[in-house]
């Protein structure tokens, strides 16, 4: 379960020799992309000007289905989420029912994060551009995966998350304050995130079949159903709702309907089809958005990639910011257990691409995206699929080099301080809560007390540390779990983190800290009268 400064582009004119249209071949492009990354379906959308360039589905919704993908065919479209709630913010903004700038104490006063200052000092602007002091991803395993505690619960675990940083000191990607950016649009509309955006974003902007709640996937019968490789093979597997954290994750859309909404930021808030007259927002909040926040680092693309060096790159409210071939780039990826999304706008060209597919590989978003950018721009055509292929290759060769190093180390003949009981009991994190680790036969096997999917057998790795083994595989997470000993020989502390390199970052298990739960003295016998 997988961004200031303010900079002037001088982007020259379009010229009358670059390609005004796709690629006469980027059918093919799409075929080869699913076969390469192995994507039962993908959905493409491409806005120009105002009009629809492309709306199109292909492949299939469900791996031995014939069902096609349609452009109405929903996906969850996870991280673009975080746009609309920064949209919701930008509207309440115009109404005057708050300002960018406002503390969150002074909406939401039992608002509270592990240090004070923060506490006192973050604003509403800064719920969106994760510069907080959190962590990467810290606090996801809250809603990730799907759990069972609820948005207020979430909210309140805040305090317990400690800082990884000074405030606003540096870019850490985060879903858990957008969480509270939903909140405060609550406290201050008097209506719930999901009804904001569907009756204030969705219906006035035509975006019929989107919703924001995982139980409407059900009613619609054009749905692509979510796939990962579980222990290397492909299989369906079932979509993960999130409606604990909707405003960072949880919209469910079309290429039909992301269409209308690029077209909207495109005309900077004006509603397409309206002949101008009526507007999602203002001119002034669209540019607002769209201003760099938080400076993010540019890393050296690999060589495969390396056309797509940026020379700039920042997070604004709820999109990313960076710079290709001399134009300014504004978007947004999102990553869901079996859905990848990628929107790109490019407002010196009017140009939008939606990408959305049903597996979980990056470069079956991305080439699509990237060949559609360089048709629009010009020059030389580059092969995405093989560059993006070569890529991943790279990085899943090199992980795996790094998990047969931590293999190779390994002491296979070491044995565990204590019996295998020993290790078993409750076990209590600040900001997650309790997990459990029972014997069963010869096997312990860990629990997480509000995520049922986090269950697995719990393996000897060397001495006192072990690794835990999902039942599903899916996941794809399989995390160490070390304890620690105090001087009379009884477990202190369990520590885990991931084994690989590639797990998404979102299973921030190395935050976790827990301490064993004091077990209740036994009842003292009462004399016998």
């Amino acid at each position: 379960m997988r961004h200031v400064l303010a900079l002037l582009l001088v982007v020259l004119p379009l010229s009358p020799a670059f390609a005004q249209s796709l690629p006469t071949d980027f059918d093919a492009t799409l075929e080869k992309a699913m076969k390469t990354f192995d994507v039962p379906g993908i959905a493409v959308a491409v806005v120009k000007d105002g009009k629809v360039v492309l709306s199109k589905g292909y492949g299939v919704r469900k791996l031995g289905d014939k069902t096609p993908v349609t452009a109405d065919t929903l996906f969850g479209i996870a991280s673009n989420s975080k746009a609309f709630t920064a949209a919701a913010l930008a509207m309440l903004v115009e109404e005057g029912k708050l300002q960018w700038d406002d503390r969150v104490v002074d909406h939401l006063p039992s608002f509270q994060m592990h240090d004070a200052y923060v506490t006192r000092e973050l604003t509403i602007r800064d719920l969106l551009v994760h510069r907080s002091g959190l962590g990467l991803g810290a606090g996801d395993l809250l809603y990730f995966p799907q759990s069972t505690f609820t948005e207020d619960e979430i909210v309140s675990k805040l305090r317990h998350l400690p800082l990884a940083s000074s405030f606003r000191s540096k870019y850490a990607y985060d879903n858990i304050l957008y969480l509270v950016a939903g909140k405060v649009i609550e406290k201050v509309s008097g209506r719930h995130w999901r009804d904001f955006v569907r009756e204030r974003i969705f219906v006035p902007v035509g975006m019929r079949d989107s919703s924001t709640l995982f139980k409407a996937l059900r009613v619609s019968g054009n749905v692509a159903t979510p796939h990962a490789k579980a222990d290397g093979v492909l299989k369906a597997i079932s979509p993960m709702g999130f409606e604990n954290n909707a405003p960072a994750a949880a919209i469910n859309s079309s290429v039909n309907d992301l269409s209308k909404w690029m077209m909207t930021q495109l005309a900077l808030g004006v509603i397409p089809g309206t002949d101008g007259k009526k507007r999602l927002f203002s001119e002034a909040q669209s540019k607002e958005m769209w201003a760099a926040q938080t400076v993010m680092n540019v890393t050296e693309p690999s060589k495969p990639l390396a056309g797509l060096r940026a020379n700039f790159a920042a997070y604004a409210l709820g999109w990313s910011l960076r710079d290709y071939k001399g134009y300014k780039l504004v978007g947004h990826g999102g990553a869901l257990p079996g859905y990848y999304s990628r929107v790109m706008l490019v407002p010196e060209l009017n140009l939008g691409v939606a990408v959305l597919t049903n597996q979980e590989e990056r470069g079956a978003i991305e080439a699509p995206m990237w060949t559609v950018l360089d048709a629009f721009m010009g020059g030389p055509a580059t092969d995405w699929v093989a560059a993006f292929k070569a890529d991943d290759d790279a990085k899943r060769a090199k992980a795996e080099a790094q998990v047969a190093g931590l293999r190779g180390s390994r002491n296979a003949q070491s044995k565990p301080s204590l019996p295998l009981d020993a290790y078993t009991g409750t076990f209590r994190d600040a900001w997650y809560g309790d997990v459990t680790l029972t014997r069963e036969a010869d096997k312990l096997v860990l629990r997480f007390s509000r995520t049922p999917g986090l269950v697995g057998e719990v393996e000897h790795w060397q001495y006192d540390t072990f690794v835990a083994r999902w039942k599903d595989r899916s996941l794809n997470a399989d995390a160490f779990v070390s304890f620690s000993l105090k001087p009379d020989g009884a477990v202190g502390e369990m520590r885990m983190q991931p084994v690989s390199p590639l797990t998404d970052f979102s299973f921030d298990f190395q935050d976790l800290r827990f301490t064993p739960v004091k077990k209740a003295p036994d009842a003292v016998a009462k004399p016998v009268p």
